[in-house]
């Protein structure tokens, strides 16, 4: 792997005020274009609106710029997505034990072709205070029960609890299964199962996303809860929809992505960064279901596509990204999301959150350490792809609600 990061940016923008990591401005690419460098290859820049206008202040990013990026996955990635209405109603059943209040929430929703429920499981812990704050996690492994003395790496119920945090999940599968099927949960409650989806509508990655949404309609409302504390998780293809929905849905006060690579926190146009990494060709030949059809017409030809993944890390912003990676995990590219979560760090500095937490930009960083800024956390756990214990407990500790 290389050595160093460089990012070098087109011009210089937002307050004066210098993050931690700050990388010179020794070459820039081409204004006109709108691009940014990034170790050394052209990245379209997030920061200049599609008539090449930079974008200065948070008004502008906030008004027109993230509109348009918003605008730009929808057609080319992830797909037009099912409509945000909230849910219908939710049936909760809670349960006192002696770990946690379990409620156990059947979420309705209800589209043009039918009705159709999510299966939500929430864990509260019985500490007698208001939980630190609310961890949602998307769940493609059907890993988690309802009992909250279960526990794995992947879903450690109890050191969540025990660290004073509520922990909330859903399966996907609920909403959109991981096959031939996707449509059978609830895309087809909004278009007629007889006929095909359009290109650029939202797949099985975009409806799961949507999933969480709905979860979080239910959030909002319980009395349990605050709902301005609610983290979105995933792991994988998971954290490729906890980005998606972060960057769309801005009740998630922090979004955390564990090892998502391709089309989640890898930079799409670095291909297979070397290491044999997943690219944009091999996902859609291997997950033909997961992103719209209009996203094949770039495989092997990154290039083209008018964004990259730094631009989805930094349409979370203000609000607290976070992104890990391994060591071990050739196929997601651990460099490419590094180099992606530096250069989303420009957009946080408008608000003045540029601070990446990190101590240079150079590649690797030590691994198995948190390194947390106002609103950007990152590590690289030694090992391969997996979300573990030793990841959580650095999501435990990183206080991912303050700044």
């Amino acid at each position: 792997m290389a050595a160093s990061a460089a990012l070098v940016m087109c011009a210089a923008v937002g307050p004066t005020r210098q993050p931690t990591v700050v990388v010179p401005v020794s070459q820039v690419a081409d204004p006109a274009a709108g691009t940014v460098r990034i170790d050394g290859e052209d990245y379209p820049d997030p920061l200049r609106l599609r008539d090449g206008t930079p974008v200065t202040t948070t008004a502008v990013w906030e008004e027109q710029r993230r509109p348009e990026l918003l605008d730009d996955f929808r057609r080319n990635v992830y797909g037009h997505g099912l409509p945000d209405a909230p849910a219908r109603s939710f049936d909760v059943t809670s349960t006192t034990l002696p770990e946690a209040t379990r409620k156990l929430v059947g979420i309705t929703v209800e589209g043009p072709h039918g009705t159709g429920t999510i299966d939500a499981t929430l864990f509260v812990p019985r500490t007698g205070d208001e939980p630190r704050g609310t961890f949602l996690m998307i769940d493609h492994r059907g890993a988690v029960g309802d009992d909250p003395a279960r526990s794995s790496g992947y879903a450690p119920v109890p050191a969540i609890l025990a660290a004073g945090y509520a922990f909330a999940t859903f399966d996907l599968d609920d909403v959109a299964p991981d096959g031939g099927a996707y449509r059978g949960g609830m895309i087809d409650l909004f278009h007629p199962a007889d006929r095909p989806l359009p290109d650029d509508a939202g797949r099985a990655v975009g409806a799961w996303a949507w999933g969480a949404s709905r979860v979080m309609d239910y959030l909002q409302t319980d009395p349990d809860l605050d709902p301005t504390r609610v983290a979105v998780i995933g792991h994988s293809r998971s954290g490729k929809a906890a980005l998606w929905a972060g960057a769309q849905d801005t009740r998630f006060a922090a979004v955390v992505a564990n090892n998502s690579g391709s089309t989640g926190a890898k930079l799409a146009r670095r291909g297979d960064g070397g290491v044999g990494a997943e690219t944009v060709a091999r996902i859609n030949a291997a997950f033909p279901h997961w992103f719209a059809r209009a996203y094949r017409a770039f495989d092997g030809r990154e290039g083209a596509l008018p964004v990259d993944q730094h631009e989805l890390l930094a349409l979370i912003a203000p609000r607290r990204v976070v992104i890990a990676s391994a060591t071990g995990d050739a196929n997601a590219d651990p460099e490419g999301e590094f180099l992606a979560y530096l250069a989303a760090a420009p957009v946080y500095e408008l608000y003045g959150l540029g601070d990446t937490g990190l101590p240079s930009a150079e590649w690797p960083p030590r691994a198995d350490r948190g390194f947390r800024g106002p609103a950007m956390s990152y590590h690289l756990r030694s090992g391969g792809h997996g979300l573990t214990a030793a990841d959580w407990e650095l999501y435990l500790e990183g206080d991912l609600f303050g700044r």
